[in-house]
Parts: structure tokens; sequence; C-alpha cells
């Protein structure tokens, strides 16, 4: 079936085709994918997404699944690991980043019950429904409150990236074949 997708989505890479019809944009509230995508997002910073995309197995591998319990507790022996892996981004502060990152994480986890309650309860639960914006008020009020909190690299702009793959932000192009005029019932995944 030949579809129109956003503009973003290179048509030559089934990887991204996938994640566009899928993935991006649909409302996720499972804890473990949160996080994942928290990571990726701001690994993704200074690159593009396709670059992240085509190692996100290897990143699954190297972060356990992106367990938060466990990429809390890594230490030396394991970033040293981490960042000698050609199969991820080897950036030593990026690394070190999702280990605090995954503690704050767990803290917010405790605090509200789940991360997804959280992140979710900035918009109220609501889909926001927005095109061609790199951040907003949204995401600053969620950066400032995350960088209280102690998390690293979730500047406004790599947390309105989230907000959108995370499906807070639905951003589907007007001409992207899964946009929709009104505000839908999207599903959940």
């Amino acid at each position: 079936m030949n579809h129109t997708r956003c503009r973003w989505c290179n048509l030559y890479n089934p990887l991204y085709i996938a994640y566009h019809d899928n993935e991006w944009g649909m409302p996720q509230h499972d804890d473990r994918m949160l996080f994942e995508m928290l990571v990726l997002e701001f690994f993704q910073a200074g690159l593009s997404w396709e670059t992240i995309l085509n190692k996100r197995e290897n990143f699954r591998r190297a972060f356990d699944n992106f367990d938060p319990i466990l990429v809390k507790e890594y230490d030396c022996g394991k970033i040293k690991s981490l960042a000698e892996d050609p199969g991820i981004v080897r950036n030593r502060r990026k690394i070190e980043a999702a280990i605090c990152n995954a503690d704050v994480f767990l803290k917010i986890q405790k605090e509200w019950g789940t991360f997804s309650a959280y992140i979710w309860n900035f918009t109220n639960g609501e889909t926001v429904f927005e095109n061609d914006l790199t951040s907003s008020s949204l995401s600053d009020q969620i950066s400032i409150d995350l960088k209280k909190r102690g998390m690293k690299f979730v500047g406004s702009t790599i947390i309105y990236s989230y907000l959108q793959a995370i499906g807070v932000i639905y951003s589907h192009d007007r001409t992207c074949f899964l946009f929709y005029d009104n505000k839908p019932d999207i599903p959940s995944k």
C-alpha cells in the first residue's frame, strides 16, 4: 500500500517506516518503553533519529532492555564497556546521564506510582495536537521539572521530541495518512 507519510520519514528505510506507521505519536503508557524512549531521545541529540533507530536493538541489548532498575546500578566497568560498544552511540556523558536519569525515573515512579502518571499529568491525560514546532510551553515546563529533579540531557527540544514520540503530542503532517483533522480516539499501545 502506498501512503503519504510525514516528510521526515525515510521511505527507503523499512525500520523508519515501521516506526512512523506503528509507534510514533501513539499514546504510550508502559514505563519501560517510556524510559527507553527518553534515553534514545537524548542519545539522539546532535544526531539524526534514523541513526538511533538503526541502532535501537543494539541499545536494547547494551542497556539491559532499558530496565531502569538495572541501568541505575551501572558501575565504572559497565560505563567503560558501553563507551567501547560500537553498536551504540559511545558518548560517555550520555551514558552517565542514562544512569543518573534511571535513578530519577525510579524516584518519579515511586512518587507518582508510574512514570506514565507523571508525564501524562502535564496534559491531564490528554493528547496535544500541534505541528511544526520544536519546543513549546509544555516541553519547557516538563524540561524544567525534570532538570530540577536531577535529570540530564532533558532540554526543551529533546523533551518536545520525546513527547511527540510517546504520543503526548500528536504531530503527524497534515498530508500524512495518519493525520487526524479532529481530536480522534487514538488507541493506546
